[in-house]
């Protein structure tokens, strides 16, 4: 049997190279404000970048569903780093490379570090399960919670490198970020590679229950995913422009203060979590108060508490339905990892865009003008709320769909 010090160095390579990768997920909803006011960005075109990013993932996630026997797989994450600094170098020079296109600048180094951002969640989950351990769920809780704790330390730095050395120079904020990768590639280089399963083990499970199973974990880490990245994306424009608290305010005490309860609640689960339905199930019905909380409350101070507390309700949302799969079907192999990761970078995709378009579209409408008399409330605290009401969908099906797991699996495993 491997010695599992062998690869202490790869799994904290890994483990470094998630919070380095959570700059490409927390920056950009931080400069979201600031694109809008320099650049003239609509909050729809601010939800495409979303858009962009998590489709971009799901196309490199179905490319390793179907053909992960053509890529090297140690090659292919040592160059991931490097794709990241690249995407955000770009991302910072946009008003420099298309000035007065910004957004076509801002898409295309998307794209790049979002190709990367696919290859993270494709590879990283799988080889952090390959390396031997005497509890394989802890270190898979401690892989997606250090990414929560990345997003803290991106989010109160950028935050404060905004507020001291103003808005306008963003990019060199950008530029630090992209260094942080750079590191992850020298770890990667000095860092031994166990051998990583490539295909499911078919013999373990009949293939038609598989697929149909296979298929529900799928369904359920896409759900999940709309329900945390919807909050994620949009809880510093909801403090901001519905709440009309102060931006460095917004962002250290909402989405700080988000990705700590995000950090906590997989790092508790890292500690003492079982029952992983349960807790799943628990999970997206706190998700889904919280939100109906933060679209229907009239007290500012209820509606921020709801929007931090949505972190640890979908805490475990994406890697408790990994650690679910895992359990469902031993061996599942890379094409399984892929596949989970589109149905979560679908969901994190088509979610913060669906919002961003219904605060758009009912900021516009007479509805809104007319209920903002009512209310004593712009228009544009209308659409956010009904941005936030709109994102409880999420959580409420995944309610639905955890019900139906439970009792499917459980009628196949009495057969």
């Amino acid at each position: 049997m491997t010695n599992p010090k062998n690869y202490v160095r790869t799994k904290r390579s890994c483990f470094f190279t998630y919070v380095a990768m959570s700059s490409v997920f927390s920056l950009p909803p931080v400069l979201f404000v600031t694109f809008r006011e320099m650049y003239g960005i609509s909050y729809t075109l601010l939800g495409t970048l979303v858009l962009i990013n998590f489709c971009t993932q799901l196309i490199v996630d179905l490319i390793f569903t179907f053909f992960t026997k053509y890529f090297n797989i140690h090659k292919t994450i040592k160059a991931m780093p490097l794709l990241t600094s690249a995407g955000m170098i770009i991302y910072a020079l946009a008003p420099v490379m298309f000035p007065g296109k910004e957004f076509i600048g801002l898409a295309t180094g998307t794209v790049i570090f979002s190709v990367a951002a696919g290859l993270c969640e494709v590879l990283l989950s799988p080889l952090v399960a390959a390396i031997p351990s005497d509890n394989p769920e802890r270190d898979m809780s401690t892989l997606h919670s250090l990414y929560a704790y990345g997003v803290v330390i991106v989010v109160v730095t950028s935050t404060l490198f905004l507020k001291f050395f103003g808005t306008h120079n963003w990019m060199y904020l950008t530029f630090f970020w992209a260094v942080l990768p750079i590191i992850s590639f020298i770890l990667f280089c000095a860092s031994p590679f166990p051998e990583v399963n490539l295909t499911h083990d078919k013999e373990a499970t009949d293939a038609g229950k598989r697929t149909f199973g296979l298929f529900l974990c799928v369904l359920c880490i896409f759900l999940g995913s709309a329900a945390e990245n919807s909050m994620t994306n949009w809880i510093s424009g909801y403090m901001e422009n519905a709440l009309l608290i102060p931006k460095v305010w917004g962002d250290i005490l909402g989405m700080t203060s988000f990705a700590i309860l995000l950090g906590i609640g997989r790092t508790l689960y890292a500690k003492y979590g079982k029952n992983i339905s349960t807790v799943l199930l628990c999970g997206m019905t706190g998700a889904a108060v919280c939100y109906l909380i933060a679209g229907f409350s009239a007290n500012t101070i209820a509606c921020m508490i709801a929007c931090v507390i949505t972190g640890f309700c979908t805490s475990m949302l994406w890697p408790g339905t990994l650690i679910m799969m895992e359990e469902k079907f031993p061996n599942p192999g890379v094409a399984a990892y892929a596949l989970m990761a589109a149905g979560g970078d679908f969901g994190g995709s088509i979610a913060p865009q669906i919002l961003g378009a219904v605060v758009d579209k009912v900021s516009a409408s007479s509805f809104a003008a007319d209920l903002s008399q009512t209310l004593s409330l712009s228009v544009e605290q209308i659409g956010m709320k009904a941005g936030m009401i709109a994102g409880s969908l999420f959580p409420i099906l995944g309610i639905a769909l955890l019900v139906f797991i439970k009792a499917y699996f459980k009628k196949v495993k009495s057969r």
